[in-house]
């Protein structure tokens, strides 16, 4: 069942020329639908204005409309290629908007080729399908918004449960939903704005009279809350990437493993065992944790031999790229001064931007404590303070506890908000000047309502949508 679209906007980007999508034909098209490789069942699936010569062709006869029909998939020579369900979705009443035939066969590979094949033969100007163009079309013919369709994907591509319930919700139209009435409230304050600067004699007494400053406040307020949920929403979608970070022999591999649960990195008492990047995902509470496991880092970069310092050089490459650095120090070595140094070294290199959280291993050592500063005590041999340090972690990254509703997003999601935001707070320093200038608290308001609007495509460039539906599978 295709999501409905809630509040739909009129504003569309229109495509660039009649007969054509984002420079593409508007051709019928057709794509095997399901992933490479053998299955028990594969599905070609067909879209265009008109597909009445290709279900005459392919199937033999008229299909009544969405109602599965198991019938012979028929051949050039008139001879069965397979036998299989038939469903035609005529439009408007499909998911791309147009007429659709799905054709369910079995999942053999040569089998779904020879059956495409037939399809590209059997009516004249069908061609296969560019990736992500089906949901291209049904966000063209206004059956879902941009971030519905950008749902799509998320929903496919979700690495954690939380992800694809999230992607579900945005699916469905929740995330559009809230954008859009944050827009119509947007649409009302502009129009009585607008509406004032015809009387400039009523300026003065506006802002009082019709309450602008408040409704601008509150969907200030609003706009803040979105963002918030939208960030949350962002961090399911792409994790956070960690880098492990210390000396040689801090217990660094050791910790990968004890946070991944498996035996991922080699671990050996000899300094300098890891010599490049290991990287492994985990969850979280459902958030996706991109761990980076790095060389150890000396701080007088003499290290032992060549490949070693091209492994060093690689984990601050590491570093910089991270969202979060976890510092991992060894208590068994506190007050050595050589050890110390180097810390202190190491510390002095790390990013200025980039968040650090700080991890003291080997707390199961006989008398060894962790100093009283801001970080957590753990044991990866025992798994002692493992569960404090995920946590932490989390809110290292800025994840609350998800609540049930929370939608997925993107990273252009949050700057958007972002953006529309930074415009508001604008207005809002324009409505509380003394003599308030209207016509600039009206164009700050305006940007704002385009930025809001890139999110669901009200307002979107064709080189954003063509971006966006490029990274779509081939079929959907």
């Amino acid at each position: 069942m295709r999501p409905v679209r809630q509040n739909q906007s009129p504003m569309r980007a229109a495509p660039t020329a009649p007969g054509s999508v984002l420079g593409r034909p508007l051709d019928p098209i057709v794509a095997i639908a399901t992933a490479p490789g053998r299955g028990a069942v594969g599905i070609v699936r067909a879209s265009g204005r008109d597909l009445t010569a290709l279900i005459r062709a392919v199937c033999g006869r008229t299909l009544a409309p969405r109602q599965a029909t198991l019938l012979p998939f028929l051949g050039s020579d008139g001879q069965p290629l397979d036998r299989g369900l038939a469903i035609h979705f005529p439009a408007p009443h499909s998911y791309t908007g147009e007429d659709v035939l799905e054709l369910q066969a079995h999942g053999g590979p040569v089998l779904l080729q020879l059956l495409l094949a037939r399809c590209l033969q059997a009516q004249p100007g069908l061609r296969l399908a560019a990736p992500g163009e089906f949901t291209e079309r049904a966000f063209l013919n206004d059956k879902i918004d941009l971030a519905q369709a950008e749902a799509v994907a998320d929903l496919i591509d979700a690495s954690t449960e939380a992800a694809a319930r999230s992607a579900a919700r945005s699916l469905s139209g929740a995330f559009s939903a809230e954008i859009d009435t944050l827009a119509e409230r947007l649409v009302r304050l502009r129009m009585l704005v607008e509406a004032t600067l015809d009387f400039p004699e009523e300026e003065i007494d506006f802002l009082e009279k019709a309450g602008a400053r408040a409704q601008l406040d509150a969907i200030e307020a609003a706009i803040a809350a979105t963002l918030a949920r939208a960030r949350q929403g962002a961090l399911l979608r792409e994790g956070l990437r960690v880098v492990i970070a210390g000396q040689p022999n801090v217990g660094k591999s050791s910790l990968l493993n004890a946070l991944a649960g498996a035996e991922l990195a080699i671990v050996t008492p000899l300094p300098g065992t890891t010599r490049d990047k290991i990287s492994e995902t985990i969850q979280i509470e459902g958030v996706p944790l991109h761990v980076v496991d790095t060389a150890g880092l000396r701080h007088d970069d003499d290290a032992a031999d060549e490949v070693e310092r091209i492994g060093m050089g690689r984990s601050w490459q590491a570093i910089a790229e991270a969202d979060a650095v976890l510092f991992l120090h060894d208590l068994a070595r506190r007050g050595q001064a050589t050890y110390e140094a180097g810390e202190a070294a190491i510390a002095a290199r790390l990013p200025a931007g980039v968040p650090v959280l700080h991890a003291f291993n080997k707390v199961d050592l006989a008398g060894a404590q962790a100093p009283e500063q801001e970080g957590v005590a753990i044991s990866a041999l025992t798994g002692q303070g493992i569960d404090a340090l995920r946590h932490a972690l989390l809110q290292q990254a800025g994840w609350q506890a998800a609540p049930e509703g929370l939608f997925i997003a993107r990273t252009r999601h949050v700057q958007a908000l972002q953006r529309t935001r930074e415009h508001m707070a604008l207005a809002q320093a324009h409505a509380a000047a003394r003599d308030a200038a209207l016509d600039l608290l009206a164009e700050e308001l305006r940007l704002a309502h385009l930025a809001l609007g890139e999110i669901t495509g009200a307002f979107s460039s064709e080189d954003l949508l063509g971006e966006i539906f490029s990274r779509f599978c081939i079929g959907k």
